[in-house]
C-alpha cells in the first residue's frame, strides 16, 4: 500500500508540473569544471567552417560546400560530457547538429556510439532531440540503434541550454538542463558500450533521414546553418589514466543511479515530451533489442 501511495504521489507531482519546469534537485553541470576548447578538443573536419569565439566558445556551420566537426584530444572510458548549445532558427530541415561519444574511427563498421542529435525542422515546427545508444554494430552487423526522441519544453534557438551524457560502467544518463531525460542501464556486455570513446561535435547534411524520415531536405537557400557551443565539460577517466580512476556520478550518490527527485523529473520529461521510444516500436526486430523484452 505504501508503494501505491508513493506512485500516486509521483504521478500527482508530475501532473501538477506539466506546464512548469521541474527541479531535478541535483545539478551535475555545476559540479564539474569547464574545459576550454583548445585544451579539450581539436578540429576534425571543415576547419574553414569553424570559429573559436573565445577559449570556451565555438561556432560551426554548414553550407553547400561542407559542414564541420570537432573531436576530443583523448578517448575516455567513462565520464560526464556536456556542452551548452544554441541552435539556428528557421528552416533547418535535413541538418543535424550533434554532440556525442563514438569510437567509429578506431572500430569502423563495428563501433559504439552514444548520441545527442538535434534533427532540423521546417518553419513553425519544433526541433527533435534524438538520443541514441549504438553498440558494436548492435552486435550482429546490422544498422540498428536504440533511439528515444523528445521535443523540448523551451525554444532551443532562443538561448544556450545545457546538454550532457553521463557514461559510467553500469549506466548512461542523458541530461537537458540537468533534468535526466533518459537512463540506459547495462543489462549485459552485449547491450552496453565498454570500449573507450572520444567526444565529438558536428553539423552536417543528413537529408536522407533527419526530418520526417527524409521527407524534407536541406535547402541551401537558407545557408549557412549554424551551431553554437560553449561551456564544455570533459570530466572522467581517460583511456590513458590508471585503472584506479573512479567513475564520476551525476547524482547525489557516489555509486550512481538517480535520486527520487531526479526520477520524478525524468518521468515528467518522458511523459510530456518524449515522442518516440524504440522499445515501443513494434515494427522493429525486437530480437535485436533484448533489453526491451518483458
Amino acid at each position: 500500500m505504501a508503494h501505491l501511495f508513493l506512485s500516486l504521489g509521483i504521478i500527482f507531482i508530475v501532473a501538477a508540473s506539466t506546464n512548469a519546469n521541474v527541479s531535478p534537485g541535483y545539478y551535475p553541470s555545476s559540479k564539474f569544471r569547464t574545459t576550454s576548447f583548445y585544451h579539450g578538443f581539436r578540429n576534425l573536419w571543415g576547419p574553414q567552417h569553424q570559429r573559436v569565439d573565445n577559449e570556451n566558445s565555438l561556432t560551426i556551420w554548414l553550407d553547400k560546400n561542407t559542414g564541420s566537426g570537432f573531436k576530443s584530444n583523448v578517448p575516455f572510458r567513462s565520464g560526464y560530457f556536456g556542452a551548452s548549445i544554441k541552435l539556428q532558427q528557421g528552416y533547418t530541415a535535413g541538418v543535424i547538429t550533434a554532440f556525442y561519444l563514438s569510437n567509429n574511427e578506431a572500430h569502423p563498421g563495428f563501433h559504439d556510439e552514444v548520441d545527442i542529435e538535434f534533427l532540423g525542422t521546417t518553419f513553425g515546427q519544433p526541433y527533435t532531440l534524438q538520443t541514441n545508444v549504438y553498440i558494436r554494430g548492435s552486435g550482429d552487423g546490422k544498422i540498428i540503434g536504440r533511439e528515444m526522441k523528445f521535443h523540448l519544453w523551451f525554444d532551443p534557438t532562443a538561448n544556450f541550454h545545457n546538454y550532457a551524457i553521463l557514461w559510467s560502467p553500469n549506466e548512461i544518463i542523458f541530461f537537458v538542463d540537468d533534468i535526466p531525460i533518459r537512463r540506459y542501464q547495462k543489462k549485459s556486455a552485449y547491450t552496453f558500450p565498454l570500449r573507450p570513446m572520444w567526444v565529438y561535435g558536428s553539423i552536417w547534411d543528413a537529408s536522407s533521414w533527419a526530418t520526417e524520415d527524409g521527407k524534407y531536405k536541406a535547402n541551401y537557400q537558407y545557408q549557412p546553418f549554424v551551431g553554437r557551443y560553449t561551456n564544455f565539460k570533459l570530466n572522467g577517466c581517460s583511456a590513458y589514466s590508471y585503472a584506479s580512476c573512479r567513475p564520476v556520478s551525476a547524482s547525489p550518490y557516489r555509486h550512481g543511479g538517480l535520486s527520487k527527485q531526479q526520477y520524478i523529473a525524468m518521468y515528467w520529461a518522458q511523459r510530456h515530451y518524449m515522442v518516440y521510444n524504440y522499445c515501443n516500436d513494434y515494427k522493429r526486430d525486437r530480437s535485436l533489442t533484448p533489453e526491451c523484452w518483458r
